[in-house]
Parts: structure tokens; C-alpha cells; sequence
């Protein structure tokens, strides 16, 4: 085995040297350093070599290899390469490179219309509250004065993670108004009380048929204002100056006299929208809002003779829907580049 190494070393470094250009460089390397090469070859004889003298076969087998290579890399410096020069014209690298505006990604309109909402109220004094998604019967009924036996509590509407018959069943929860009920139960708790402003956005669940105006899973954002005497005046004024400052001076909005449990008096907030340019706007129902019911605010620990409240909430992908025009609900989560690019 020793011999060979030596044979093959001389041999090569001979053959090596007669090479007079980058394609007969190229053509030694695969005979001799190659997958198929020489040295490869011989790898398999190793099993034979005597145990005593492994070793010092091992370590000529590995000078060979590295001055083949280190030969070749001289070689193909000094020929111009180790293999056939590509066609086509030369790339300047020292060029500066080209930026292009295709494939660079943005953020997902929902994102981008929560932020906007969240910085409008922001102006007006509300700040983020959050609450969990999973939720219990307490918060998302008993406490916002929806009572056992409610219609809204069929699990037809809702997405219960336990028999709604058994016990008290927890759920995804059906609105942020939750997170108001926390909101004022942590404050009555630690005692520092009203007044507050927050404004909640998240997600919510329905189990309702996907159409071009509703989904399954959905966003909200609510708010909450309690002080004292706060009326429905101050919830109107409230709802205008966002609606003027998001959608411009000119939004043409009204409130539609409505019933929640957790509000009294309640309202529909409306707005003329063209889904589709060139389309004549039509009355779309944004959202629903009202005075706090007194039994609420007993509920979360705020006495209703001293503080009152005003409280709302709109569907997000409504208010997308309205700003941007956007005809199907649906095209906001089927992750279509086309549709997304455009907006």
C-alpha cells in the first residue's frame, strides 16, 4: 500500500505539471482527487493492511491526499481555473446590487387596521386593556347581565370547552366585552377604581356560516368609560369624533335605538359604506353601544350611584371592510398575495 501511495504521488504530481490548461487541470483532479479517483480507489485496501501497520499507512495515505491538493490549487490558480469557463457574460461584482420591490413582505391588514384604531382612541385618552380568549361563564355572561336560560347562551352561538350543562362551562369567548368585566373587577378590587378608559381589541368566536360579512373567528375592539356622569351625550360625541378622524370629515354615521343586557339605552352605530368603488354606499351596522347597565357595574364592584358608564364596540374586519373598500370578509384569511399586495 505504501508503494502504490508513493507510485500514485509521482505519477500524479508528473502528469500534473504536463497540464497546459484549466480543462486538463480539471480532468487530473476527477482522476486523481474525484469520488472515482486513484485515492479512492484505495481506500478498500485498507482492510488488508496489517494491523501494525495501519497507522502508518493512514497518515501517508493522508500527506498524499493533501499535497495533491494543495498542487492542484497552485495549478488551477496559475491556469485560470479548474474547469471550463462559463459563457455569458461576466458579472461586475463590484457593482452595486439592485433593489427590488417584489416579494418584500408587509403587515397583514388586520394588524395595520388595529394599530390605527388603537392610535385614534389613543388620542382621546383610552388606553390597551387585554383578557384571555379562553373564558368563563361568569365573564361572558352572568357579569354582563346575560342570565341563565338566555338565548345568547345556546351553544348554537358559542364555542364551549366544556358541556354548557354541566357546571359552569368555560368557552372561547363571544366578545371583548370580557375584558371590560375584568377591567373594573381588578380596579374595584385594588381600590383605585374610576375613572377609566380602555379600549380591548382581540379575538372573538362564533359559530356563524361564513359568508361575505361574517366568520367563525373575528375581530373586536370594545371600549369602556366610566366617571362621573358620564352620559349618552358624551358616548355620541365619542363615536363621531372616531369615526370623523378615521374615516374623514365627511363619514356619514347615525345611532339606531337597540337592546344589549349589559347596556341601557342601547344603540346600533351605522355608517354609509361602498364596498366597491363605483358602488352607491349602503347603511352598514359597525358595531353596537350603549350606557353601562347599573347591574353591571354592581356586578364588577363599582357603585352605580356615584360612576357611570358608556361602553361600544365594533368588528375590526368591519371597519377594514369600510376603509379599504374590501367587498367579502373572506378575502382577509384566505392569504391571497394577489389581494393582500394590493392594500
Amino acid at each position: 500500500m505504501l508503494e502504490q501511495l508513493d507510485t500514485i504521488e509521482s505519477e500524479a504530481i508528473r502528469e500534473l505539471n504536463a497540464a497546459a490548461d484549466a480543462d486538463a487541470v480539471e480532468a487530473w483532479r476527477v482522476a486523481y482527487l474525484g469520488s472515482k479517483g486513484r485515492l479512492k480507489a484505495l481506500m478498500p485496501g485498507m482492510k488488508d493492511v496489517p494491523k501494525d501497520q495501519k497507522a502508518a499507512v493512514g497518515k501517508r495515505l493522508n500527506e498524499v491526499k493533501a499535497a495533491l491538493e494543495t498542487a492542484y490549487e497552485s495549478k488551477k490558480s496559475s491556469t485560470g481555473g479548474g474547469g471550463a469557463k462559463a459563457s455569458g457574460p461576466v458579472i461586475d461584482m463590484t457593482e452595486p446590487g439592485l433593489i427590488h420591490s417584489e416579494g418584500v413582505g408587509r403587515r397583514h391588514i388586520i394588524s395595520r387596521v388595529r394599530d390605527e384604531l388603537v392610535e385614534v382612541f389613543a388620542r382621546m385618552g383610552f388606553t390597551v386593556a387585554h383578557g384571555p380568549e379562553l373564558e368563563d361563564d361568569e365573564h361572558n355572561f352572568i357579569k354582563l347581565n346575560i342570565p341563565p336560560g338566555h338565548p345568547a347562551r345556546e351553544a348554537i352561538d358559542n364555542f364551549y370547552v366544556d358541556d354548557p350543562d354541566k357546571g359552569a362551562p368555560r368557552m372561547l369567548r363571544s366578545q371583548t366585552s370580557t375584558v371590560q368585566i375584568r377591567t373594573m373587577e381588578d380596579a374595584a378590587a385594588k381600590g383605585w377604581g374610576p375613572p377609566m378608559k380602555i379600549i380591548s381589541p382581540g379575538r372573538v368566536y362564533r359559530p356563524d356560516t361564513v359568508d361575505a360579512t361574517h366568520s367563525f373567528m373575528f375581530h373586536q375592539i370594545e371600549g369602556l368609560h366610566i366617571d362621573r356622569d358620564v352620559s349618552m351625550a358624551d358616548l355620541k360625541t365619542t363615536l363621531f369624533q372616531f369615526a370623523r378622524a378615521y374615516f374623514g370629515a365627511d363619514a356619514d354615521i347615525r345611532l339606531r335605538p337597540s337592546f344589549f343586557p349589559f347596556t341601557e339605552p342601547s344603540a346600533e352605530f351605522d355608517m354609509k359604506i361602498a364596498l366597491k368603488p363605483g358602488e352607491d354606499p349602503k347603511w352598514i351596522e359597525l358595531g353596537g353601544c350603549g350606557m353601562v347597565d347599573p347591574a353591571v357595574l354592581g356586578a364588577c364592584g363599582i357603585d352605580p350611584e356615584q360612576w357611570s358608564g358608556f361602553a361600544f364596540g365594533f368588528g375590526i374586519e368591519r371597519l377594514a371592510m369600510g376603509k379599504y373598500s374590501i367587498p367579502d370578509i373572506r378575502l382577509l384569511f384566505e392569504n391571497d398575495v394577489r389581494f393582500l399586495e394590493q392594500l
